[in-house]
């Protein structure tokens, strides 16, 4: 009975310690949710310095400020940190993906849906899924086609010319930028000229390999508006009667090609 009544004593001794040194402690609140517990010993301009529980006491860490939405004073005091300006922007909280759409396509026919996602700062992957539905309405106009058109290609940031210390990226996915990309278009058409009612029907399948460059804006990490143009070259001969949707045809005796368009759209994810 002694026995138990000695290690209850010392279980609850224990308890009330570790509340007290729990007490005694601030607390770190990180814009990801995580709380560090220790001492904060210096708020600087771009860094806060601390030791923290668990460790000697003569082991100091830096976190970097933009990474804490707060600190907790063990006397209860809480001290912000005042990101408004978007200087110290946290990356670990900005949404990694979007979704677009292309504003130009329904006029050629096609609707184009494009989803990127960001790998890391300045890099991102982007892939465009086209519908191709056309209907002829005369003579003068393209021929009525169905099909669809497939892109894919990987972005690369704009660099700064020069860095300065606390310097950070806005967003993730904004910034000018070079994307490399390979284009697949595949579609059946169908045309009567009604003036000589010479019908003219078929398929086309083409594969380009294309080069934009363009500048991706995006608006309190929620919606994004993408503008691009872009040249390169195609595989085959080609028929300007022809619409290809996922490139505009310059010439039948050259296979160079041109692109571009203006997409909007919204960010989600993590």
């Amino acid at each position: 009975m002694k026995i138990k009544i000695a290690i209850t004593g010392i279980l609850w001794m224990a308890f009330i310690m570790a509340t007290a040194q729990e007490s005694n402690n601030d607390k770190i609140v990180k814009r990801d949710g995580i709380i560090i517990s220790g001492k904060v010993l210096e708020i600087g301009d771009d860094e806060i310095k601390y030791t923290e529980e668990g460790l000697r006491a003569d082991i100091i860490i830096g976190i970097d400020k933009s990474k804490v939405e707060k600190i907790i004073f063990a006397d209860g005091n809480e001290f912000k940190i005042d990101n408004a300006m978007g200087v110290y922007e946290d990356l670990s909280t900005q949404h990694k993906n979007a979704l677009k759409f292309n504003l130009f396509s329904p006029i050629t026919g096609g609707y184009a849906f494009t989803y990127e996602r960001s790998l890391k700062p300045a890099r991102s992957i982007e892939a465009e899924i086209g519908i191709i539905a056309k209907s002829e309405n005369n003579e003068t106009e393209m021929p009525e086609a169905h099909g669809l058109f497939l892109k894919a290609g990987y972005k690369m940031m704009r660099s700064p010319d020069f860095y300065m210390r606390g310097m950070k990226y806005a967003h993730i996915l904004k910034g000018s930028y070079v994307k490399p990309e390979i284009a697949f278009t595949s579609f059946s058409y169908n045309k009567i000229n009604y003036i000589d009612d010479d019908p003219k029907s078929g398929s086309e399948t083409k594969v380009a390999l294309l080069v934009n460059v363009g500048k991706q804006i995006v608006y309190s990490n929620a919606f994004v508006i993408d503008f691009f143009v872009g040249a390169g070259y195609a595989m085959g001969d080609m028929d300007l009667e022809l619409n290809y949707y996922a490139f505009l045809v310059t010439s039948e005796t050259s296979s160079f090609v041109l692109t571009g368009g203006l997409r909007v759209g919204f960010l989600f994810g993590k």
